[in-house]
């Protein structure tokens, strides 16, 4: 195939995936959405005026960062997994092999596609939480990153997950038993200052950890990164290392058809 050709097919797969995921937009865009606001309610207001500063912000100042990035896991994750797993069993996934479009376009475009989803939710998020908080991102070009790299990251894990699932019961596996407890353990609502050593201590094997601070960091100035003895280039460098061994075993098991071929 040309380069036309091969470019030109990765828009193909981007433009179906969000055409796909726009088509119920109140499922998957505003439902997210409605949620994030009601964790703002419960959570940021009700339960965060008792707490009082998290880090040296307000609870709810705190909380946004968290809220952002789980979103946008949840979201990119969710949408490669359910996608692919559905192509995959229809047997409609079948139809693109046997086309002369390479393995790492195909991975390609249903990254992209859960990253756009990812992406519009965060921006929901972040709208749904202006009338809470006085919302000031101390960097924006960061902020963007850690956003578009988190995302990146999650799709191709929803894609792997969706390589292994042999039922619609092993799509929920992952998410409900690993994904979820990752997330809200996270420090999403919390300082990690506030555990135990112990605890603590535990929490440093958590990626997400990294990720939720890193987007703290850009949005507020200010993090868990240093107490934990981290820099902001550390952060963003194991979410791109994640990044790249993901890729690359993904695209490995769809080379070998995992779960595709008999």
């Amino acid at each position: 195939m040309s380069a036309t050709e091969i470019l030109n097919a990765f828009l193909t797969i981007i433009r179906k995936e969000v055409i796909r995921f726009t088509r119920i937009w109140l499922q998957t865009l505003v439902s997210p959405a409605i949620m994030i606001a009601l964790y703002f309610v419960t959570i940021g207001v009700i339960i965060g005026s008792r707490i009082g500063e998290m880090g040296g912000f307000s609870f709810l100042e705190w909380m946004v960062p968290g809220m952002v990035m789980m979103s946008v896991i949840n979201n990119a994750y969710s949408n490669v997994l359910s996608s692919f797993f559905s192509v995959k069993f229809q047997k409609s996934i079948e139809e693109l092999l046997v086309t002369p479009v390479p393995n790492y376009i195909i991975l390609g475009g249903w990254i992209f596609g859960g990253m756009a989803r990812g992406i519009m939710v965060s921006v929901l998020v972040i709208i749904v939480s202006l009338p809470f908080v006085n919302l000031s991102v101390q960097n924006w070009p960061l902020a963007i990153l850690v956003i578009f790299l988190t995302s990146m990251l999650f799709s191709i894990g929803g894609f792997i997950n969706a390589l292994f699932a042999e039922s619609f019961d092993d799509v929920s596996i992952v998410p409900t038993f690993i994904l979820t407890p990752l997330s809200y353990l996270g420090g999403i609502f919390y300082s990690i200052d506030l555990l135990p050593e112990f605890w603590r201590t535990v929490s440093l094997g958590n990626p997400i950890l990294y990720m939720v601070n890193a987007l703290r960091q850009a949005v507020l100035g200010s993090s868990d990164l240093a107490s934990m003895g981290m820099t902001i280039h550390f952060a963003l460098f194991m979410i791109v290392l994640f990044i790249v061994i993901l890729f690359f075993l993904a695209l490995w098991l769809l080379n070998r058809g995992k779960g595709i071929r008999a």
